[in-house]
């Protein structure tokens, strides 16, 4: 038997424990999760300290880096992150549909786990239990496969949360990690339709190719995220220079921080006048004619550019001739995650939330809101770019299905 056999055969075997487990004991193993993690901060921090270094070695980027970092304060935040993941109303058995036909048969449909969740992930540990966590709440046996370049950390919070699962008497094998993290044992994963429900990529264009070509196992795509700003005609422009600066320099490494800002003619001058002030050489400009005249452009952008989610203090610059344009493009290169128009215009407002094809549209607010804490889900299993079987921040319900109940009394067809 193979190691993902194995990992497959425990999966099944927790699954069908985990079928009749009630609320209460669901939170109360969540409940262990959230204390322990903060009771086991120190030794998190050195075994992530352990990734880090390597990071280092291996000559990752600065951001990246920040996206494998797990401080105090990071911790205590993926604690509370499992405290209002309890506080969600439990969506199994949930009864969302149901009718008495002519015949007499009670038709009942009702929420149900996916069952198997495997999550193929890079770079960020806090996925880890954001997704333990979730699969536990609605139900499921999660097995996380993570980088090679998060493995102690991964090792580390995998350990605390079966530790906590057995404390509960929960089994353990709810929630597993596959510690191998070579290639080869990732194809295995997914191949695994013996086993695994679903297979969720989280990370960037190439791993979620990778998985979406090779997989045998249902995919819900997740991740990559080259979002926009577009500057309207009417855009306040002091708001646009903060909503622009905050959704490429919070966090560059997140798939909500945007990769493109696309700036009307007519304000072209004032904006790009204001926005290189601001950042005064803190973000690498790939930009256009106009915008090398008023800001200070690395070199000009290309159409692979306008592609590219760069995970870094980097940004592709477009004056664009009006709305249409700007949604024309995006459409043509955006991933479908999150996309924002500046304007005072309720007119061009509703016309890009109703033309632009992505899963979340903002008017005047930063794409780094796209998330399932910010959106109250609690944590989130990743952010859906497909529109099957679900869309956006995944939360609970997300990571449900549903089933038919049906009650006769002898009825014959």
């Amino acid at each position: 038997m193979g190691y993902i056999d194995e990992l497959g055969t425990a999966a099944k075997k927790a699954e069908s424990i985990m079928t009749g487990i009630g609320t209460d004991k669901k939170n109360d193993a969540l409940r262990r999760i959230a204390e322990k993690l903060i009771g086991s901060k120190d030794i998190i921090i050195k075994e992530n300290k352990r990734d880090i270094e390597n990071a280092k070695i291996n000559g990752m980027s600065d951001a990246m880096i920040d996206r494998l970092t797990l401080t105090e304060a990071r911790i205590e935040g993926m604690s509370e992150g499992v405290r209002q993941v309890i506080a969600l109303k439990d969506p199994i058995n949930e009864i969302i549909g149901g009718e008495e036909l002519p015949n007499g048969l009670k038709v009942e449909k009702i929420r149900v786990p996916l069952g198997v969740i495997g999550i193929i992930f890079e770079s960020r540990p806090n996925v880890t239990v954001d997704a333990a966590a979730l699969c536990l709440k609605s139900g499921n046996i999660c097995i996380l496969r993570g980088g090679s370049d998060a493995i102690y950390s991964n090792k580390c919070l995998v350990g605390i949360m079966r530790d906590a699962l057995s404390e509960a008497g929960l089994p353990e094998d709810a929630v597993q990690l596959v510690a191998d993290t070579s290639r080869a044992v990732a194809g295995d994963m997914m191949k695994a339709d013996k086993y695994i429900d679903v297979l969720i990529p989280r990370g960037g264009g190439g791993l979620i190719r990778s998985v979406r070509q090779n997989s045998t196992i249902p995919v819900i795509q997740t991740g990559e995220g080259n979002c926009h700003v577009y500057v309207d005609r009417f855009a306040d422009i002091e708001k646009a220079v903060n909503i622009t600066d905050n959704a490429k320099t919070q966090r560059p490494s997140v798939c909500n921080a945007i990769e493109t800002v696309l700036v009307h003619k007519d304000v072209a001058e004032q904006f790009y006048t204001a926005l290189n002030k601001k950042w005064n050489g803190k973000v690498r400009i790939y930009g256009d004619e106009i915008c090398a005249k008023y800001m200070d452009t690395e070199r000009a952008a290309t159409e692979e550019d306008y592609a590219t989610e760069f995970n870094d203090y980097v940004i592709a610059v477009k004056t664009v001739s009006g709305i249409d344009e700007a949604i024309e493009h995006i459409n043509r290169y955006g991933t479908k995650h999150s996309e924002c128009i500046v304007t005072i215009n309720l007119d061009n407002a509703l016309k890009f939330q109703k033309h632009v094809d992505a899963a979340a549209v903002y008017v005047n607010a930063s794409t780094r809101f796209t998330d399932g804490f910010e959106f109250g889900l609690g944590a989130e299993i990743g952010i859906s770019t497909q529109k099957l079987h679900a869309r956006g921040p995944m939360g609970l319900k997300e990571l449900t299905t549903y089933k038919y109940l049906i009650t006769g009394n002898g009825q014959i067809r």
